[in-house]
């Protein structure tokens, strides 16, 4: 079953762009767009997508009020929200509006095609890169936690403990270098125990190791 997407982009270049990396995937469909929030907020009414994909900056009202509006109205439609800068005050706005995901652009589009399957399936997606913003606001969205070690392997029995405190700093967007600083290490044995965790959480990168362990609750 294709997946029905909504794109509410202000820039017709930005709108042109995301439809054509959309081209190589079938099991998507493009069923509507829209230039600014009020137009989203209707055509959402009308053709009930699966998913909008909803710039954050839109010239009549911010998407995040549109998103609010939208899932007001009907709450079977996900919202994934579009960005090219890390706000801590959008990010919050977003989750209380009730976004699934927070996706800063740069994005590859394979992991926005991931993302977009998650969120469709009920997940939230948080880009690894903000998630500090949530811990340290504490806002209850993805709670903090330390996991005595039988917790920890009651969650994931194959990860060693080490990497589970590697995976959490992978979480916070820590590079191989900064681990190996957190953690007093050498940059060469972290690199190991990210690749060691990569291959055992059996996804293809450190940016999916953090999905999923966000989503499966390992951290």
């Amino acid at each position: 079953m294709q997946i029905k997407i909504k794109i509410v982009e202000d820039q017709k270049l930005m709108r042109i762009g995301i439809k054509s990396l959309f081209c190589d995937y079938p099991e998507l469909e493009i069923i509507g767009e829209a230039v600014n929030g009020k137009e989203a907020i209707e055509k959402a009414r009308l053709i009930k997508p699966d998913i909008v994909l909803m710039d954050i900056g839109l010239p009549d009202m911010s998407g995040i009020e549109s998103a609010k509006q939208i899932l007001e109205n009907n709450n079977n439609i996900k919202v994934i929200m579009l960005t090219s800068h890390i706000s801590e005050e959008e990010l919050n706005s977003s989750l209380v509006a009730g976004a699934s995901a927070y996706v800063i652009k740069d994005i590859s589009t394979d992991f926005l095609m991931s993302v977009i399957k998650m969120v469709k399936e009920g997940a939230m997606w948080i880009d690894p890169h903000v998630v500090p913003f949530i811990r340290d606001k504490n806002c209850g969205v993805i709670p903090s936690r330390q996991l005595s070690r039988s917790a920890f392997k009651e969650h994931h029995s194959n990860l060693t403990q080490r990497e589970y405190e590697v995976l959490k700093l992978v979480v916070d967007g820590q590079s191989n270098s900064q681990i190996a600083k957190t953690l007093t290490i050498s940059e060469h044995t972290a690199k190991a125990h990210v690749c060691n965790i990569i291959q055992k959480l059996v996804v293809d990168d450190r940016t999916q190791a953090a999905v999923k362990a966000l989503k499966e609750g390992l951290v």
